[in-house]
């Protein structure tokens, strides 16, 4: 419960940096101001798949709280839910077993959740009772202690449930490097800063990515040769989208055999 700190306990917000990381665009406005401005709660960059063997009863234990408290599942709930197909008898029988990553109706986790190595988000949201309420219930099943419940999905599954979409914010125009995952937008035409004389004298002219239409950063240093720069993650549809078309969902052998695509935000 890092939100209840004494060292942060005069603080409204926090900003999550992992050391090793590179932001590789300037960042030309204060994050914090702009996401009181808004009245955002939580943001984020990156949204990828989480590994299926570390949490197989989180799902079902946010899931249980969920309809313990009545609460509905609405748009943002159902962006985290893969309806399943199954015949509805064997649907109540893998609900009935608790099969990993299964809800009481039988339908599946699709395992998308925010990245938390990068989070900007309201410590007066983890603080509140609603919060409080779901990480006591999660906390009592053991599932911190019998699997691997990390903050990411506990994060991400308890923003879907408490939040209004308008709640959340992708920093699309921040370039993000944690490898092996990264976002960096490019570089808005017409929307850069100046390089300074010195600048120039130290690094050399041409140090910043070439503008682009289309893109919306500032002084984005983007590393072209890496592969899957950009390409717009099929978790960080579904969680934006929550009727992201069907075609982009994992195949039905994919998950027969196991295979979960790690993908990256998308600026």
């Amino acid at each position: 419960k890092f939100y209840n700190l004494d060292a942060l306990k005069d603080y409204k917000w926090y900003w999550r940096i992992e050391p090793g990381v590179r932001y590789t665009c300037a960042i030309t406005y204060d994050p914090f101001v702009e996401m009181a401005r808004r009245e955002k709660v939580y943001g984020y960059t990156v949204a990828l798949w989480e590994e299926p063997k570390t949490c197989p009863g989180l799902f079902r234990a946010v899931d249980d709280y969920r309809v313990d408290k009545g609460i509905p599942a609405g748009p943002m709930w159902n962006a985290m839910v893969d309806a399943s197909w199954k015949p509805w008898p064997l649907r109540k029988l893998m609900a009935w077993l608790r099969a990993a990553h299964t809800d009481g109706n039988g339908d599946g986790w699709n395992l998308c959740h925010y990245w938390s190595n990068f989070e900007i988000a309201d410590l007066d949201f983890f603080r509140g009772e609603r919060y409080q309420e779901l990480f006591g219930h999660l906390d009592r099943s053991g599932g911190f202690y019998d699997e691997r419940w990390g903050d990411a999905p506990v994060h991400s599954l308890a923003v879907h449930l408490l939040l209004e979409p308008g709640k959340l914010h992708h920093f699309s125009d921040i370039g993000y490097d944690h490898k092996p995952f990264y976002q960096c937008p490019g570089n808005a035409p017409g929307g850069q800063l100046e390089e300074e004389e010195l600048e120039k004298s130290i690094f050399g002219e041409g140090k910043y990515s070439p503008e682009t239409e289309g893109t919306i950063g500032c002084r984005c240093e983007c590393n072209h040769h890496r592969k899957k720069r950009n390409n717009r993650a099929i978790c960080l549809g579904r969680l934006q989208e929550p009727a992201t078309a069907a075609a982009n969902r994992m195949g039905f052998m994919d998950r027969f055999w196991g295979r979960y695509p790690y993908a990256i935000g998308v600026a």
